[in-house]
């Protein structure tokens, strides 16, 4: 069997601004209650889409389910009360779709917004801005450090 080979993708600030600046400008058309962001990838874009859309509640939804390599088990950390109804629900990756499919469960009412999409989970997504191949792993800002690199010729 052969090894399915994947591709790295290392999303810079000003992409992620931008992209996440760009999906707030697909949701000013409702008056939205507030933002409930899905820690912790959901909490950069719901503190920029709480600047853009000028919104301060903000509360987040707690669910592990990665670790910098893999997606593992689900486990539910932190919930908010109430169906979610008026509140953008927040993530940066809508990937296999299953944080997004436990998230909408426990808000089945709230609108799920994904600045990142990826097919397999993209139609659990109300709204995303930018798609990903599905065998693209993204390394988020958040989770790269900057560091020398050696020229192509180094003498």
């Amino acid at each position: 069997m052969k090894a399915i080979q994947s591709t790295l993708y290392h999303l810079s600030w000003e992409e992620l601004h931008r992209d996440t600046r760009n999906l707030a400008q697909r949701l000013l058309d409702k008056q939205w209650r507030g933002i409930i962001g899905i820690a912790r990838g959901g909490l950069v874009p719901a503190a920029i889409l709480g600047r853009e859309l000028n919104l301060r509640l903000i509360d987040t939804l707690c669910i592990a389910s990665y670790d910098h390599t893999a997606q593992g088990n689900m486990q539910l950390l932190k919930n908010v009360p109430g169906d979610g109804e008026g509140f953008l629900l927040v993530d940066d990756l809508v990937d296999t779709g299953s944080t997004a499919r436990l998230a909408r469960e426990l808000l089945p009412n709230a609108t799920f917004v994904a600045v990142y999409a990826k097919p397999q989970g993209m139609t659990l997504a109300d709204y995303w801005q930018r798609e990903f191949p599905q065998d693209t792993w993204i390394h988020f800002p958040w989770d790269i450090d900057y560091q020398y690199s050696k020229p192509l010729i180094d003498r």
